[in-house]
């Protein structure tokens, strides 16, 4: 294990750094910022940190060990402590691409929500400060380039994201929830109760016809295969598309079956679980729909969903899976319920609440700015490109024209 160690009361002595410390809270400057190249020593305070259920479950250290020990990439890991007590922890890994070391959160793209992890007490201080912020970049020097931090809200669920005054730009994806009201039928009312009710009622008499059918929670002796048929469901929907396939390098599917048998300690929160739905009758044991979901608390997300339509399309599976989950969770104490980020019609369909998250951006060297400022250039393209149908669809079919002889080397993709 490497750390490397900076104490803002030794910053706050090089004057020409920082513009002002007259005005910061005596407790902050002495802030210590430490960078560790391993999780292992941090896991104490990391599992402590992320009890805290509005702290993201992407942060979480089964999430971030799962990642880790399969892709094997180097980390930066931040921790501020104030004295004794951790103030917060950037689970941060070093993606180097054109000779760029970015320093990003750890599982990337495949994270539907980031906030980082922080306690309680330090977010009573609001956002990070300047000399905060300094602290941290000088920390980083000669291991990163750049900080770059994706899909983070700025607000989430009433609560100031403390990453908030770092440079930011709105991401194109955004993410689209459902809130659990006191009811099911108040909750349906959000996105017209009424033809939610007979379009499941429609589902249901189709495959009743067939022979029937059965919502399906894995076990742990099937979690695992369902799994693997959702990846060549997946597939397969990727390549009608002509879009590549997020999940086809082996890394990935590796990090993703780790997480099947992960539960947190209070029993119900689950690092990912399979649902699907399974026909009876006719096409007996056919699985039409499948979804993997991720528990912390009262948030559940929607990590990702297929669907096999060779059989009963007509019966729209996967959104007659939806309901079956929804329905099942709104028992069992969930407040809200995420469809994770990417706009889709099947989403805005089923959720009143959208969600917008930021790019925040932290340059560490020269190099860093210029990746920093054009990585913003980047994201404004993005965006208006994905706001032309027509331009989006003829460009994700190039991607995935050069996607197989880039599948090994996921680096440098970018999964937009």
């Amino acid at each position: 294990m490497q750390t490397q160690t900076q104490d803002i009361a030794g910053i706050a002595a090089a004057a020409e750094q920082i513009a002002s410390i007259e005005t910061e809270p005596a407790a902050v400057e002495h802030l210590q910022i430490d960078i560790f190249d391993s999780m292992a020593p941090l896991e104490a305070e990391w599992r402590l940190l992320e009890r805290d259920h509005l702290n993201s479950l992407h942060q979480s250290y089964d999430w971030c060990a799962a990642w880790v020990e399969n892709l094997k990439r180097p980390l930066a890991i931040v921790r501020g402590s104030i004295g004794e007590n951790v103030a917060f922890i950037l689970p941060l890994e070093i993606v180097r691409s054109h000779r760029i070391r970015r320093a990003e959160f750890i599982g990337g793209h495949h994270n539907n929500i980031n906030t980082g992890l922080f306690s309680a007490e330090f977010l009573l201080s609001g956002p990070l400060t300047p000399v905060q912020v300094n602290a941290i970049s000088r920390a980083l020097r000669g291991k990163v380039d750049v900080v770059i931090l994706r899909n983070i809200p700025l607000e989430w669920r009433g609560r100031q994201s403390a990453l908030a005054s770092l440079t930011s730009i709105e991401n194109q994806n955004h993410a689209f929830q459902l809130p659990f009201l006191d009811s099911f039928e108040a909750s349906l009312k959000q996105v017209n109760a009424k033809r939610r009710r007979k379009k499941f009622k429609h589902q249901s008499r189709l495959l009743d016809a067939k022979g029937g059918y059965e919502y399906v929670i894995a076990g742990p002796d099937q979690q695992h295969a369902l799994l693997d048929l959702f990846f060549r469901q997946k597939a397969v929907r990727f390549q009608d598309a002509g879009l590549p396939d997020a999940f086809q390098d082996d890394r990935i599917k590796a990090a993703l079956h780790a997480m099947l048998h992960l539960r947190q300690d209070d029993g119900i929160s689950a690092t990912l679980q399979m649902h699907a739905l399974r026909l009876k009758g006719e096409h007996e044991g056919h699985i039409p729909a499948i979804a993997a979901l991720s528990r912390k608390g009262d948030h559940v997300i929607c990590q990702f969903a297929s669907i096999d339509e060779a059989l009963v399309a007509e019966a729209s599976p996967g959104e007659l899976l939806f309901w079956l989950m929804i329905e099942r969770l709104h028992r069992e104490g969930v407040a809200l319920f995420d469809f994770g980020i990417g706009d889709q019609i099947y989403k805005r369909s089923w959720c009143p609440t959208e969600t917008v998250q930021h790019d925040l951006f932290l340059p560490v060297s020269g190099i860093g700015y210029l990746a920093a400022m054009a990585q913003r250039g980047v994201t404004r393209s993005k965006t208006a490109i994905k706001s032309n149908r027509k331009l989006y669809s003829f460009i994700q079919r190039l991607r995935a024209r050069r996607g197989a002889g880039a599948a090994g080397d996921i680096d440098d993709s970018d999964g937009d």
